[in-house]
């Protein structure tokens, strides 16, 4: 088995997905990018069908179940697809020695820490999601030739397949004219999904293996970030700083959820990743997907 490292031949599974696409247009011809209804990670046919029709040297898996909330009523789906599907396509992965990189979260963990979580500090997710995450990236470390990386709060252009990321809704509800409510007591590390895309080119290139945290440097809280699109979109809204405890959903999240990326930031040749205001800056003058 070899690592993790370019190849010619890369399967990107979720490729309608905002990540997912990004990783397909950086990788251009050496990739090919599946997604709903070609491959199903809930049938085990149509992933070997994928990969006979691919036969990768890496896997890129950014597909999963990412409705949060709705996996607490629906657990049993979420499991199929983040771990017995990335069960599927380890087993493929083995037949084919093919290497694996599997999209993880900040969400395997429980947000009691207050400061910024290391890769080995212990996972303890909260949600049917994040439970199901840790499973998966459990699996995916099985197989020897894997690599692991954890990141949050993606935004970014809309892929084909992909729901409204928090910068879209934030812009949306702008113009409603209306007050907006965001949660001002929970931090994470938004990700812009150009730069992890770049970051995980810069992983493979150096035959990164194992655990790494990428996000954007930097936390804040949803309602920081809020203020912050308003402000270089030149939309003026009333953004209202509310609770938690007063903005109830059905899955629990990690209240303090930043990411420490310092072994990542070791990495020879490494993409240097910006600080998430930059970022934001950066994808708002884009004018791609908003």
């Amino acid at each position: 088995m070899t690592e993790p490292g370019i190849s010619d031949r890369i399967l990107v599974t979720g490729a309608g997905g905002r990540l997912g696409s990004e990783i397909r247009r950086l990788f251009g011809v050496r990739a090919t990018g599946v997604d709903l209804p070609e491959l199903d990670l809930t049938d085990r046919e149509s992933v070997r069908l994928a990969f006979s029709r691919c036969r990768p040297r890496l896997v890129i898996n950014t597909a999963a179940y990412t409705h949060v909330d709705q996996a607490e009523s629906e657990p049993e789906l979420c499991w199929d697809v983040n771990v017995r599907g990335v069960e599927r396509l380890v087993e493929a992965c083995r037949e084919a020695s093919a290497a694996l990189v599997q999209i993880s979260t900040d969400y395997v963990f429980d947000g009691r820490k207050t400061s910024a979580y290391v890769e080995t500090d212990e996972p303890n997710p909260l949600s049917a999601y994040g439970r199901s995450k840790l499973e998966a990236e459990r699996i995916a470390a099985a197989l020897p030739n894997h690599l692991i990386v954890r990141t949050a709060g993606l935004f970014g252009p809309a892929g084909p397949a992909s729901r409204g990321s928090f910068v879209e809704t934030m812009l949306r509800l702008a113009e409603g004219g209306k007050p907006i409510r965001v949660v001002s007591d929970r931090f994470a590390s938004p990700t812009y999904t150009c730069d992890l895309a770049r970051a995980i080119e810069s992983l493979l290139r150096a035959g990164a293996t194992g655990v790494y945290h990428v996000v954007n440097a930097g936390a804040t809280t949803w309602h920081e970030m809020a203020v912050e699109i308003l402000r270089l979109a030149g939309r003026h809204a009333v953004v209202e700083p509310v609770l938690c405890a007063d903005y109830p959903s059905a899955a629990a999240r990690p209240r303090f959820s930043a990411l420490d990326t310092r072994k990542y930031d070791q990495t020879p040749g490494r993409f240097p990743m910006p600080r998430w205001s930059a970022a934001l800056a950066a994808y708002l003058a884009s004018g791609r997907g908003h």
